[in-house]
């Protein structure tokens, strides 16, 4: 069961919003997904299998993509392939984080396919995300750049820590609106800084243009995890490439049960507790009861309405590069992102 969510000036087509910028780095983007394939090969037979079966499985790739296109916005010579090969990296880290979160979250769906730890086991995705890991740094060295190789190893060792964090806080519903912001910070939306901040870093921008970059790819990535937030309740599988409910089931606290668990009375917040804290879950009447509770309370509005003020800020963040195409295609990037709550 779903709910719909509300968005004003939502485009007819979501996916229009990305043509743009996809279009204007499809030249890179073949390179990329060249050195990807590449870059997988090994002599042990599962590594290539396992990276492939979540690799080749559908994702929009939009980390690498802004780091090709935050790259070209600040005028990086295209014929040479720093900008590739860290994009090629930052795709690697992705994949990593995501077979290692599978892990952890004991998901048994990525991306509309079956988790790789349920074809292969944990041991084999801990380990296949590690190589990407390392197959990541090799890239990165090869580029010559120790500022952007400080970004994305320092952005590797933050996404770990926001990992730790929301082991933490998992199933604790007496999270604050400010930890759950911290943990999306670090977990998400670091990655996304990250990659957009090392397309100005080996262009030799001046600083500002580097901090605008990173705080353009921040925001974004705030806004892009809340949305996701949003649509674990009120999606469809086809939009999260998992089961809608699965953060519920897991016992997840994401900002719509906190604004829920604060707005909510004394029997809704036992709800809560019993279902999330104890995981003492009905199915499906709990999840629908959930819902309930979220709609009584616009806790899925009012967590779109806070991806719509970090996606005003990513836009914010670009006002000081000249207008262009590629300026432009970036700032649709952000209603894309928002409008997948559709």
């Amino acid at each position: 069961m779903g709910v719909v969510l509300p968005l004003h000036e939502r485009p007819s087509d979501p996916e229009a919003g990305l043509e743009a910028l996809v279009g204007l780095v499809a030249g890179g983007m073949e390179r990329v997904n060249a050195m990807i394939l590449s870059r997988t090969g090994s002599d042990v037979t599962m590594i290539p299998e396992v990276a492939n079966h979540l690799i080749s499985s559908g994702g929009k790739r939009l980390r690498p993509i802004l780091t090709l296109a935050t790259a070209a916005l600040t005028g990086y010579d295209p014929a040479r392939d720093g900008d590739v090969k860290l994009a090629a990296s930052v795709e690697f880290m992705h994949t990593a984080t995501l077979l290692h979160d599978d892990v952890v979250d004991e998901s048994d769906m990525r991306r509309g396919k079956v988790a790789a730890r349920i074809k292969w086991g944990n041991e084999a995705s801990v380990l296949v995300g590690d190589f990407l890991l390392g197959q990541a740094f090799k890239m990165m060295v090869e580029v010559g750049s120790l500022r952007a190789l400080d970004i994305l190893s320092s952005a590797a060792s933050v996404i770990a820590e926001g990992e730790v964090m929301q082991l933490t806080a998992a199933r604790s519903t007496e999270t604050t609106e400010d930890e759950y912001l911290a943990v999306i910070r670090a977990k998400t939306a670091e990655l996304f800084a990250a990659a957009c901040e090392v397309g100005p870093v080996i262009a030799e921008r001046p600083k500002a243009e580097m901090a605008a970059c990173r705080s353009y790819g921040m925001n974004l990535g705030i806004a892009f995890q809340l949305v996701d937030d949003a649509l674990d309740y009120g999606g469809t599988s086809a939009d999260l490439g998992k089961n809608v409910g699965d953060d519920f089931r897991e016992g997840k606290i994401t900002l719509p049960v906190v604004l829920s668990f604060r707005r909510g009375s004394d029997e809704e917040r036992a709800f809560w507790r019993r279902t999330l804290e104890r995981q003492e879950i009905e199915e499906p009447r709990d999840l629908d009861e959930a819902l309930a509770i979220m709609r009584r309370h616009r806790a899925l509005e009012d967590t779109i309405e806070r991806a719509r003020h970090y996606g005003a800020m990513a836009k914010d963040a670009l006002a000081i590069f000249p207008d262009s195409p590629m300026r432009r295609a970036l700032l649709e990037a952000v209603d894309f992102c928002i409008a997948r709550a559709r």
